[in-house]
C-alpha cells in the first residue's frame, strides 16, 4: 500500500518550501498537479524529475478510482496545489476522503498558506476566526453575506483578482462602509501589499489603484462591532482591584471590564449581585 503526501509549495516566494517537501517532491513516484505548467517551474528549480500528472477541479472526480488504484499497488504519491496548501480552497479535499476510506495511509507536511500571514499582520484579532475561502460565484452569494454580517469571529474571504472590486462594493452592501477590515494581495513577493482601513476606503482605494494579476487576494473583515488599531490606556490598579474585590473576578476581566465602560460593569454588577 502506497501513501499520499499533501505537501504545500511556495505562494511566490520560491525560498518558502521546506527541506522536507523538496525531499518528498523527490523520492516520490508520482505527483498530482493543479496546473503542471506552473508546478513544473518549481521543480525545475530544485532540480526534482518525477512525472507530473495534472489534478484540477475539472477531472478530480473522474481521475479519484485511478488514483486510489495506483496507491495500493503501493505508489507514493504527492498532491500539490498552484500555490500554498493543497485542499484549501483548492482540489483535495475527495481524494484524501477517498484515501482515508480505503485505509490507505495519509500525511500532510506544514507549510506555506495564504490566509495565515494575511491574518497576522492585519492587526485584527486573530483568537478566534473563521475561514470563508471564495464566496460562492452566484447562488447563495447573498444569503452567505447575511449570514456572515452577525458573526462575532474575524472573516477571512479569498477573492479573485478581477471580481475583487464587485465583492468589496458587496461588503460595503451589507456590512457597511465603516466596518473595518485589512486587504492582502502578492503575499511574499516584491509587490507584497497589506491595505488596513474601513470597507469603503478599500473601495475607494482599489476604483483608483491598478490590479495585478495575481491567484487571488485575502479579504479580512472584522468581526461585529470590534475595533482595533487602537491602543487602551492600562486601567488604574487600584480601580482594577476595587472592582475585582466587589465582584469577585479574576484580575484580567476586571481590567477588560473597565476598558469596556461603565454599562458593561453596572449589568455585570446586576447580574452578579441583584440586591
Amino acid at each position: 500500500m502506497g501513501k499520499l503526501f499533501l505537501v504545500p509549495t511556495p505562494i511566490g516566494n520560491l525560498k518558502d518550501i521546506t527541506f522536507r517537501a523538496v525531499e518528498v517532491l523527490s523520492h516520490v513516484d508520482l505527483i498530482l498537479a493543479e496546473d503542471t505548467r506552473t508546478s513544473s517551474k518549481l521543480l525545475k528549480h530544485y532540480n526534482i524529475s518525477v512525472s507530473l500528472q495534472s489534478h484540477h477541479m475539472h477531472n478530480e472526480h473522474s481521475m479519484l478510482s485511478s488514483i486510489i488504484s495506483k496507491l495500493k499497488q503501493g505508489k507514493n504519491i504527492a498532491l500539490i496545489s498552484d500555490a500554498g496548501t493543497p485542499a484549501i480552497s483548492d482540489p483535495g479535499f475527495l481524494l484524501v476522503r477517498e484515501a482515508i476510506a480505503n485505509n490507505i495511509e495519509t500525511e500532510c507536511l506544514p507549510g506555506a498558506t495564504a490566509f495565515i500571514p494575511a491574518l497576522l499582520q492585519s492587526g485584527l484579532p486573530n483568537d478566534r476566526f473563521i475561514f470563508e475561502g471564495f464566496l460562492p460565484p452566484k447562488k447563495g452569494r447573498q444569503s452567505r453575506l447575511k449570514q456572515l454580517v452577525e458573526e462575532n469571529r474575524t472573516i477571512i474571504i479569498y477573492e479573485s483578482p478581477h471580481k475583487v472590486l464587485k465583492t468589496v462594493t458587496q461588503l460595503v452592501d451589507f456590512f457597511g462602509g465603516d466596518r473595518k477590515l485589512s486587504f492582502s494581495r502578492e503575499l511574499t513577493k516584491l509587490h507584497e501589499e497589506t491595505f488596513r482601513g474601513t470597507i469603503l476606503e478599500l473601495k475607494e482605494y482599489l476604483e483608483k489603484s491598478l490590479l495585478r494579476e495575481n491567484l487571488f487576494y485575502a479579504l479580512l473583515v472584522n468581526q461585529r462591532n470590534k475595533m482595533y488599531w487602537e491602543s487602551k490606556p492600562t486601567p488604574d490598579p487600584k480601580k482594577v482591584k476595587e472592582i475585582q474585590e466587589a465582584l469577585q473576578i479574576p484580575q484580567t476581566i476586571a481590567m477588560l471590564l473597565i476598558q469596556r465602560g461603565s454599562k458593561t460593569l453596572i449589568v455585570l454588577k446586576l447580574f452578579l449581585d441583584p440586591s
